[in-house]
């Protein structure tokens, strides 16, 4: 599933006139991005949320022929957030056996799909989200053992555990996720709410909710007008394709 139904507020004027998913960096838009990164994977059926210019989204899909996907659209008339989206399309996972990737369309990154499902299958984890060690203004804490431990609210220089360990190491989460569908059930909130609530509740319940360290590769937010003109460098140097 690709995230793609924010605002896009911080990327204004670009996002004047069209959704977040369909700014540009390289001559793609970053939902193409995205979708090439997961059907190059070998993913072939797609769901994509959307709520801000949700017309334009399908429109270009349509005009790409879904890029030779099988690729649904779930249409938020509120928007529900990373958690409400997920539950709101939680019909599509019809395979309770395979996990399935989650992807913010606004992060572009070269992490590998293949070792990250890997180490999610190999772990028997409830989720697993790709991590880095670098500045953000939210970190998650993990144990020495990489289960989900609490977060970090930076503002107020406080740690909030879900979970009582000797010591935790503050990541910071780069919008990429692995999740079995089993987890899909255990999602007791409605309406909006963020996934990152769901994971902290159940990492409080004793599920594992797991790290994989993707410092070696290339990732990159979009969320601000700076950060796409960098992405646009970054395309320009050869870091992404």
């Amino acid at each position: 599933m690709v995230l793609a139904a924010g605002l896009g507020t911080r990327l204004r004027p670009l996002t004047e006139r069209r959704p977040k998913a369909l700014v540009e960096v390289g001559g793609r838009t970053l939902l193409e991005i995205t979708l090439i990164r997961l059907r190059d994977f070998g993913i072939r059926e797609v769901m994509v949320n959307a709520h801000h210019f949700a017309d334009m989204i399908v429109e270009f899909l349509k005009t790409k022929n879904n890029f030779g996907m099988e690729i649904k659209i779930s249409q938020e008339d509120v928007l529900l957030d990373t958690g409400g989206g997920l539950k709101k399309a939680s019909w599509f996972f019809t395979d309770k056996e395979k996990p399935f990737l989650l992807h913010n369309v606004d992060v572009i990154s070269t992490i590998d799909f293949g070792r990250m499902v890997k180490a999610h299958s190999e772990s028997g984890a409830l989720a697993t989200l790709a991590v880095q060690e670098r500045e953000t203004s939210r970190y998650l804490l993990f144990d020495d053992t990489g289960n989900l431990s609490g977060r970090r609210i930076v503002r107020e220089q406080k740690d909030e555990l879900v979970r009582q360990v000797a010591g935790v190491k503050a990541e910071a989460f780069t919008g990429i996720h692995v999740i079995s569908p089993r987890m899909l059930s255990m999602i007791k909130q409605e309406g909006v709410f963020s996934i990152i609530d769901v994971y902290l509740r159940l990492a409080g319940e004793g599920e594992r909710i797991r790290a994989f360290h993707a410092d070696q590769y290339y990732w990159r937010d979009l969320g601000k007008l700076e950060q796409v003109k960098q992405a646009q460098e970054d395309f320009r140097s050869g870091l992404f394709s």
